[in-house]
């Protein structure tokens, strides 16, 4: 069943006003995910969610408690014969700070040109937003829609979806599907329309460094006793050469090569490595001996250090030796690694280079799969027709950097293939300060997902 195009465009033109209230309502719900203090409006989130999906004609709607933030789940189920697909997003948004760097409050969203700003507003519930709305702008005019979709959309994306996975092997039967679409990524430079075909992986960890039994006087116990500080540093020196390559021994054996082919659609792409490092105003970029920016950015794995804390950060001088140091660290996985034999090797390097004069703990703290999606898949082409008919222009294919686990969920446990159909520019400061969503893309990603399950539909199951 095929929306009419003019009764589709004379709906959403009557209903734009109150799509776009609607889209503030939800932008003013401060799910934060990491935060307990936030549970409550995690669960509010939750449950406007599933309102708004009953208005727009989905069924089945249910607010599925995890345990955590809940999952929120509806379908429609009425095209015999016709594919099956999960539509995927995530209600939850990450914290705020630093506060005193956005320009209004964050979760006051305010429209600014052709931009609506606030936490959330790309990163994720607007992209959830465009389907919702796809959605009942179809049945408002249709009657129907072409396919039968399912939705699920989750609260804990920022923190890891730790109560996912478990949800989706419950739910096995009730997710039976043929492919599932996620819109949680974005266009490519200069707001360029993208298909995503791959996401890296995440494997996360903390090392903690411990030595005297409590912090010692500097002069008393300087020179005699080993400082955790001192021992972390040379620790996290040893992780990575100079040449970007990371030393912990296997770390590169599961890494599935890059092709030349892969290296030459990389390659083909637009990227402005000039205007890349202005963005990140650092002097200049580094990384991995051999391979190009976006290869590393994208396409390679990483080991990053994301925090380092011990002793004294007070004002002023306090001489001690600490009595311990630690650092969090976190891998960026391709195609073929898993997360915990990557955790496995990093601890067993940091056992095997830790001085004697302390005891050191590696633990893990969670990880994600990588996801690589064929270009040439016929969902993934379908994608492209869609965003051709909409956007004006052929999608660019491009890897991601980021991490999303439920793509690697939807194969690993669901045997999915997945389509990443996101429409964020890419300077949408998700996670910082000032998110924003692009209007222009918000409306027409609204008219390429109605024209993406058209396409879908004339497709063998």
């Amino acid at each position: 069943m095929m929306a009419e195009a003019s009764a589709l465009e004379s709906y959403l033109a009557e209903h734009r006003d109150r799509r776009m209230a609607a889209y503030m309502d939800f932008l003013r719900i401060p799910s934060i995910s990491t935060l307990p203090a936030n549970r409550a409006d995690c669960h509010a989130a939750a449950e406007w969610l599933a309102a708004e999906l009953t208005r727009a004609g989905v069924e089945h709607v249910s607010v599925n408690e995890t345990g955590r933030h809940p999952i929120v789940y509806g379908d429609w189920l009425h095209a015999e014969g016709a594919p099956t697909v999960i539509v995927y997003g995530h209600y939850d948004v990450q914290p705020v700070d630093p506060l005193d760097l956005w320009e209004s409050p964050p979760f006051e969203p305010i429209v600014k040109g052709h931009r609506i700003q606030g936490r959330g507003a790309a990163d994720d519930k607007g992209q959830i937003m465009v389907h919702v709305r796809a959605a009942e702008a179809i049945l408002a005019t249709a009657g129907g829609l072409p396919l039968n979709l399912k939705f699920v959309f989750e609260g804990e994306e920022e923190s890891s979806s730790e109560h996912l996975d478990a949800w989706l092997e419950e739910n096995r039967e009730r997710l039976r599907a043929d492919l599932a679409v996620i819109s949680d990524t974005g266009f490519f430079d200069g707001n360029l329309p993208a298909i995503t075909v791959g996401l890296r992986g995440l494997s996360a960890c903390q090392i903690d460094v411990f030595g005297p039994s409590g912090d010692l006087h500097s002069g008393s116990y300087g020179g005699t006793v080993e400082n955790p500080i001192s021992a972390l540093a040379g620790i996290l020196a040893a992780l990575k050469g100079p040449d970007g390559r990371i030393r912990v021994p296997g770390f590169y054996d599961d890494v599935r090569p890059l092709t030349e082919a892969d290296r030459a659609a990389l390659a083909a792409l637009p990227f402005d490595e000039a205007g890349y490092l202005v963005g990140t105003g650092s002097p200049e970029l580094v990384g991995e001996a051999g391979f190009t920016t976006l290869e590393r950015r994208g396409a390679r794995p990483t080991l990053e250090i994301n925090g380092v804390w011990g002793g004294f950060q007070g004002e002023g001088t306090k001489t001690i030796i600490p009595a311990h140091a630690h650092a969090k660290i976190t891998c960026r996985l391709v195609a073929d690694q898993r997360p915990e034999p990557v955790f496995e090797r990093i601890r067993a390097y940091v056992a095997e280079i830790a001085p004697p004069t302390v005891r050191v703990e590696v633990r893990y703290l969670g990880g994600g799969l990588p996801s690589l999606t064929p270009i040439d898949h016929p969902a993934t082409q379908a994608a492209a027709r869609a965003i051709r008919a909409t956007f004006g222009a052929e999608p660019l294919y491009i890897r991601a950097g980021g991490s999303i686990p439920v793509g690697a969920s939807f194969e690993g446990i669901l045997g999915l293939p997945v389509v990443l159909v996101g429409f964020t520019p890419p300077d949408d400061h998700a996670h910082a300060p000032n998110e924003w969503m692009d209007l222009r893309n918000f409306e027409t990603a609204i008219r390429t997902i109605v024209r993406l399950w058209d396409e879908l539909a004339t497709l063998p199951r």
